[in-house]
């Protein structure tokens, strides 16, 4: 998947969840989706390139980047928490929506259970923790 189709698809996905409002803070050039005032993704090509940043466990932001050469830390944020995606071989809609999925479900998680929105959505788990699928 190209950049421009990455950030294209990743913005349906980000519409597709409850509360997710897009918002320009930094101007033009950066996109960012919010939950409840939260930052769970931003798009841009301020690095010369399309990318995508994502809030992503620490843990698995380290495997992933492992993994996978399009995955690198996050650009101008927290390496430790944020991870940054970019087109190319291998980057198809399934790892998109799963990482945008699991960075709106991680920034969720940890606002007061009051302000959740409600995160039942077709890759959402029914029930249980963040990143397990429906039992």
């Amino acid at each position: 998947m190209n950049g421009l189709t990455l950030q294209t698809f990743a913005a349906e996905c980000a519409e597709e969840l409850p509360g997710a409002q897009l918002e320009h803070p930094f101007g033009p050039d950066w996109e960012v989706v919010k939950v409840r005032g939260k930052v769970f993704m931003l798009m841009t090509e301020v690095p010369g390139r399309p990318v995508l940043i994502l809030k992503a466990d620490p843990g698995e932001a380290h495997a992933l980047r492992e993994h996978n050469s399009h995955i690198t830390p996050g650009y101008h944020m927290n390496k430790k928490h944020w991870i940054t995606l970019e087109g190319g071989t291998g980057v198809d809609k399934k790892l998109v929506r799963e990482l945008v999925t699991d960075s709106y479900l991680l920034v969720v998680s940890h606002l007061p259970k009051a302000e959740r929105p409600s995160t039942r959505t077709p890759t959402a788990p029914a029930r249980g923790r963040p990143g397990e699928r429906g039992r």
